[in-house]
């Protein structure tokens, strides 16, 4: 008989975590404006806004926060963390900083100016921010393929190679470089095959533009690689990471994700240029070269972290409990992303919520029912997300609408996940009573949903 599939640690340490009842959770939204980002964590009982900084760290990553140095310059935890990153990059540079859209702020203030474009697969919100914040343009090239929910390919966060050529000739002195987000969250934590990184490479050469790679969950990407793609199932993570990297010339990273820590990220690269040119930008903003916006004891943990997070058994453990939430899902024909990705369920709000029109935010009504249904905070992936177009002021309606339910990394078990679904699927049920959504009461100019205030309409 064959054995069933059990995680690949034990558990030393449990946190209480508290049932709420419909009127309370109907009062505390209300107080948040109906935004669950305002919501107090003591008012949810499962949290899958993010999986970003909620992991739970490991034994030595504990152990290592005691060794950590904390000297102002270099201390000997970004030496461990440096060669750590070198070893599973190549890169030679490394600049730590507080978290990813930090590294994104110190590189960018660098290379993207007033006019440039950014031609990418599906930039999530802090980077389309940090361009569109410098009055450039962030130009999504991903697959047709990502926008059909239903549909399932193995690796739907490609870039479209024509749809990025046609960037590159009509546009090609106005970008500074070409982003590839490993995985792509926005598009549904849909992987990009090593195929697609060496075409991006390929026209990058041809155009004499570097690549870039947002590299927040790189290590999920490798996972869909070695069992997805042909040529890799003999493969280690670690080896298929390095080779992933040979094809980019530096990468930002919050390793609040794949590095399983709570906080921190960093710039790596392969370019002097690029580090010369960003490295004063790390000391206005962040810190000192050695340390950036990092404590020496989260560095000695990000190191591990990196280390243990590139091994199979680990990273199996995870996905594997992310896809067996969309069983239940597909049980119960709740529609999502398909196939499921690598740190989270997207589900189609717009497939779900047939009854609430485009301008009532469907996917951030689906969030708030959730949320009454049962204390679950998911996060909206969707039309507030997407902003107003710079130009225009007018909310973008053209991506998908998806409620992500991420899955912190080592945190919830199995039940937890049944729990999440049996919620979801009273949602569904009671779907065509759902007509309407809710309206902006007031919004920020720039990444609007961590902060906007919404009303109720009925």
């Amino acid at each position: 008989m064959e054995l069933p599939f059990a995680e690949s640690w034990k558990i030393k340490m449990v946190e209480p975590i508290r049932k709420s009842t419909r009127q309370e959770r109907e009062q505390w939204l209300k107080e948040a404006h109906y935004n669950v980002f305002q919501l107090r964590a003591e008012q949810v009982y499962i949290d899958l806004i993010t999986d970003s900084g909620t992991g739970a760290m490991s034994d030595r990553q504990w152990a290592g926060l005691m060794m950590g140095d904390e000297s102002y310059a270099g201390a000997r935890s970004f030496f461990r963390l440096k060669d750590t990153i070198r070893r599973l990059t190549g890169f030679e540079y490394v600049i730590p900083t507080h978290q990813g859209r930090a590294a994104e702020n110190v590189l960018f203030s660098y290379l993207v100016h007033e006019g440039d474009v950014v031609p990418g697969n599906s930039h999530f919100d802090t980077t389309k921010g940090h361009i569109e914040g410098r009055k450039a343009k962030a130009l999504d090239c991903t697959i047709d393929e990502a926008r059909q929910t239903q549909l399932e390919i193995p690796f739907k966060g490609n870039v479209d190679p024509a749809k990025l050529e046609r960037a590159l000739q009509e546009q090609g002195e106005h970008i500074p470089f070409i982003l590839v987000t490993i995985t792509n969250n926005t598009a549904g934590g849909q992987p990009v095959s090593m195929q697609n990184l060496r075409e991006v490479r390929a026209l990058a050469d041809k155009y004499g533009k570097p690549v870039l790679f947002d590299s927040a969950r790189f290590a999920e990407n490798a996972y869909f690689i070695k069992t997805r793609e042909e040529g890799y199932a003999g493969k280690s993570i670690k080896e298929i990471a390095r080779e992933m990297f040979g094809l980019a010339d530096g990468m930002t990273m919050s390793a609040k994700k794949d590095g399983i820590v709570n906080m921190g990220g960093f710039i790596a690269t392969r370019r002097e240029d690029w580090y010369e040119g960003a490295k004063g930008y790390c000391v206005q903003y962040e810190g000192y070269l050695t340390y950036g916006g990092m404590n020496g004891r989260d560095m000695e943990a990000l190191a591990i972290g990196l280390d243990e997070n590139t091994e199979f058994d680990n990273l199996e453990t995870r996905i594997r409990q992310v896809a067996y939430l969309a069983q239940k899902l597909d049980e119960y024909g709740i529609p999502y992303q398909r196939p499921a990705g690598g740190h989270a369920i997207f589900v189609d709000a717009t497939r779900v919520l047939t009854h609430v029109p485009r301008e009532e935010f469907p996917a951030q009504t689906l969030t708030i029912e959730l949320y009454l249904e049962a204390g679950i905070r998911g996060c909206e992936i969707g039309y507030l997300l997407a902003d107003r177009d710079p130009m225009t002021r007018q909310n973008r309606f053209d991506g998908l609408d998806l409620l992500r339910l991420a899955i912190p990394r080592r945190v919830y078990t199995d039940n937890h996940m049944n729990v999440i679904a049996a919620a979801l699927k009273n949602v569904y049920d009671r779907r065509e009573s759902i007509t309407r959504g809710v309206r902006i009461a007031w919004e920020a100019p720039l990444m609007r949903h961590f902060t906007v205030q919404l009303e109720r309409l009925s």
